[in-house]
């Protein structure tokens, strides 16, 4: 990267479960930082975190928080979102976010770098980063769509509780425990915090992640079926999604049904586009039961794609299995990838 002496560089939400896999990703990948600022809300204030072998005091985010900052990567709710990142941007910092809070502004580019990095140079300061089980989809979806076209999708996604937050995860801990002791399983979280009711995670599927919309689909439905649309530019393809919350801890799951425009085609074809696919790991031999799962998924930076069919009656359609750990390509690598874009494409 151009800048060896390093950016300025502040996270936003530096306790929570993306905020410790952004700090984690940015120390892996090297990002080429002068100096970082760990911001939370006041009840985390004062924490001490260790980045590079050096000691940082997390401090509470006000407006002031981001004078002389370059590059803040926000993972701290919507609303904090809402409140500081327009902050941040009068005060010269590029705001990368990771909440649904400017998703579908259509002067915010939604952003996967290797789906559509050239949206970036369209920024007003704020970039988005797009909803953890929609990345991973249109990773996969891109390399297909651009050599066959596209004109469908139908998506069933299979999600870790870590996508809910570490409170959920420790729910999770707590029920199994509550079963396997034949006890009565005490629900306070999910599926969302906010509702009336709340049901085990443990042992059990939620269909519900977010909260229902008036059409029936729930807010993570939508979130997958407009940022799909806005991320591929293709506002007339026909998306429908089922999203559902899993008992395990790490990596989103997904079976996607895709109707291509292009006729003729196998899964050889498929196979062939996806393996030189940037960001993209084939594993997909039935023969030796070889697919991607959301245990060998975890912990890595690749989208992992497998399980691809011909649909034994729609010529047209195909089936395919994608899983990406949600806390890393599904937000805090995805999110520094962003960074890293704007870096080597000088838009700071």
């Amino acid at each position: 990267m151009e800048n060896q002496q390093g950016y300025k560089v502040a996270v936003v939400g530096a306790t929570g479960a993306v905020g410790e896999k952004m700090l984690e990703t940015l120390e892996k990948k090297q990002f080429p930082i002068d100096s970082l600022r760990l911001l939370s809300s006041k009840r985390s204030a004062g924490k001490k975190i260790y980045f590079s072998g050096e000691e940082h005091t997390v401090e509470e985010a006000t407006p002031e928080s981001f004078e002389g900052i370059q590059i803040a990567l926000f993972s701290a709710g919507g609303s904090v979102s809402k409140n500081l990142a327009h902050e941040a941007v009068k005060r010269g910092a590029v705001v990368v976010d990771n909440t649904s809070a400017f998703r579908m502004d259509k002067d915010v580019p939604l952003v996967v770098p290797e789906v559509n990095e050239a949206d970036l140079a369209n920024h007003n300061g704020i970039i988005a980063n797009p909803n953890c089980s929609t990345i991973q989809m249109v990773a996969a979806l891109k390399p297909i769509a651009d050599s066959f076209g596209l004109s469908r999708v139908i998506v069933s996604t299979y999600q870790a509780v870590s996508g809910a937050g570490t409170s959920a995860a420790e729910e999770l801990r707590e029920q199994s425990k509550q079963f396997l002791n034949g006890e009565e399983l005490q629900a306070e979280l999910l599926p969302v915090k906010g509702d009336e009711k709340h049901y085990p995670i443990a042992f059990n599927a939620l269909p519900q992640i977010d909260v229902f919309q008036e059409n029936g689909y729930t807010f993570e439905e939508m979130k997958m079926i407009n940022e799909t649309k806005k991320i591929l530019h293709s506002p007339d393809l026909h998306v429908a999604a089922t999203c559902v919350r899993l008992p395990f801890f790490t990596s989103h799951a997904e079976s996607v049904y895709i109707e291509l425009e292009k006729e003729g085609l196998e899964v050889s074809d498929i196979h062939r586009v996806l393996e030189k696919a940037e960001g993209i790991a084939l594993e997909d031999d039935p023969a030796s039961q070889s697919y991607p799962t959301p245990l060998s998924a975890a912990g890595k930076s690749e989208v992992f794609v497998g399980r691809v069919r011909k649909d034994p009656d729609n010529p047209k359609g195909f089936h395919i299995w994608v899983v990406s750990d949600n806390l890393l390509k599904g937000a805090a690598w995805n999110s520094v990838q962003i960074a890293e874009s704007l870096v080597k494409n000088n838009l700071l």
